[in-house]
């Protein structure tokens, strides 16, 4: 397994970040149906385009078996860059085999060099997996110290 920081330049990462990106979409604990078309066709010049991407992907030998897609941030309160990961995907055949794991190494390296107070995710709280692994690298249910309970994760859409 390699892991590497995707170049949008590369028509081999754009291929298999696509790849990985439909798959996850059609996953279970993704969208759980097709990517839809506009998305297929705009997502590689929005990641290009959008200031604050940072791609990684996980290859064995040549063939995509994982990705993370990431976006930095800022801290108010610490002054610091944080790096959100958005999105963390391992095509089913390639899981339990530490590629989450090497994946999220490869964001904590890049988060730490850009001199980052935090790495932050969501996931839903039914992926029993998923929450293991972000566990077992050190990733804890977000709460305020004066606050009982966790932080919750609001979102709203503003169309399609």
């Amino acid at each position: 397994m390699k892991i590497v920081r995707a170049d949008l330049e590369d028509p081999h990462h754009q291929t298999s970040l696509m790849a990985m990106v439909e798959a996850f979409s059609a996953d279970p604990f993704g969208a759980n149906r097709p990517l839809p078309e506009p998305t297929r066709v705009g997502l590689i010049d929005g990641l290009r385009e959008h200031p604050t991407t940072l791609l990684f992907l996980a290859f064995e030998d040549e063939a995509p078996i994982g990705m993370v897609v990431c976006f930095r941030a800022f801290s108010t309160f610490a002054a610091r860059p944080v790096i959100n990961i958005h999105d963390i995907y391992v095509n089913e055949k390639a899981r339990g085999r530490g590629v989450s794991r090497a994946l999220l190494a490869a964001v904590e390296v890049e988060a730490r060099s850009l001199g980052c107070c935090k790495l932050t995710l969501e996931v839903l709280a039914r992926n029993d997996r998923a929450r293991s692994v972000y566990h077992a690298a050190g990733f804890v249910h977000a709460s305020a110290a004066d606050s009982p309970g966790g932080t919750l994760f609001y979102s709203r859409n503003l169309g399609e």
